[in-house]
């Protein structure tokens, strides 16, 4: 069977995610599942300019793409039924694995497995949120603190059989000022490794080249500028980030 041109051929919508705060479908383009999120669909926020999400989007995955990692599935711009928007391929995680999980406070592996946070679920029991420790999802965290991720959910990491970590939902991202909001803090304080300071040093060499083109047409100047600063400032410091700034350090809900 040959493959469509994923970005002229018939995008067909076969069903509607209702759990997203913006118009999300489930769709195909020659029988190929991809997820469909129109410009027209956005809804307003008062911190990111209107009709910017779907770039964004975009933006992630060419960042993502300059890490070498495969963070973001691919993701594309093109036209739909409801006009032109983010298109996605549609990645079908492991429902046996869980990367994010609340678990009773009591009862945190010691290995494994990283700490985030603890507090009282609604029958007043103390419960630890927790991530495991993973390569995979360590550079899941690195590439969050670099896009300046404002909504990094449990839900957006797609676990997958054999260990890979994909990342969805990225429009909340590339903001000019400190948004970053996770569920990844396992690692504050950790020094990066020698693979995760290359991918950085990736995407500052792309941003001088044909990363930094492309991100023009998706991004605002002052937008780029934050981002090339970001890398400076992870590379030099060698470490991951901890919580700073009066944001809340989490997105609620976490899942």
């Amino acid at each position: 069977m040959p493959t469509p041109d994923l970005v002229a051929a018939e995008l067909t919508l076969t069903g509607r995610i209702t759990t997203a705060s913006n118009a999300t479908f489930l769709g195909s383009i020659g029988g190929v599942v991809v997820v469909y999120k129109p410009i027209a669909g956005e809804s307003p926020l008062w911190d990111f300019p209107q009709g910017t999400l779907a770039h964004r989007e975009v933006a992630a995955y060419l960042v993502s793409q300059a890490f070498g990692w495969g963070v973001v599935p691919r993701t594309w711009l093109r036209d739909g039924p409801m006009g032109e928007g983010m298109v996605q391929l549609w990645r079908e995680q492991d429902p046996a694995q869980n990367a994010v999980n609340l678990i009773a406070a009591d009862h945190v592996p010691e290995s494994g497995w990283k700490h985030v946070l603890q507090g009282r679920d609604e029958n007043g029991r103390m419960v630890a949120l927790v991530h495991e420790d993973s390569p995979a999802l360590r550079r899941m965290a690195v590439f969050d603190v670099i896009v300046n991720n404002a909504d990094r959910k449990g839900d957006h990491i797609l676990a997958m059989i054999g260990g890979h970590r994909h990342g969805v939902d990225h429009g909340l991202t590339f903001h000019r000022d400190h948004k970053l909001r996770t569920v990844l803090w396992g690692w504050r304080g950790d020094a990066l490794t020698a693979d995760e300071e290359d991918g950085i040093d990736r995407v500052s060499e792309g941003l001088h080249g044909e990363l930094g083109r492309n991100l023009a047409g998706l991004l605002s100047a002052e937008e780029i500028a934050s981002l090339a600063a970001r890398c400076d400032r992870l590379r030099l410091a060698g470490r991951f980030p901890a919580p700073s700034g009066e944001m809340p350090a989490v997105p609620w809900p976490l899942f």
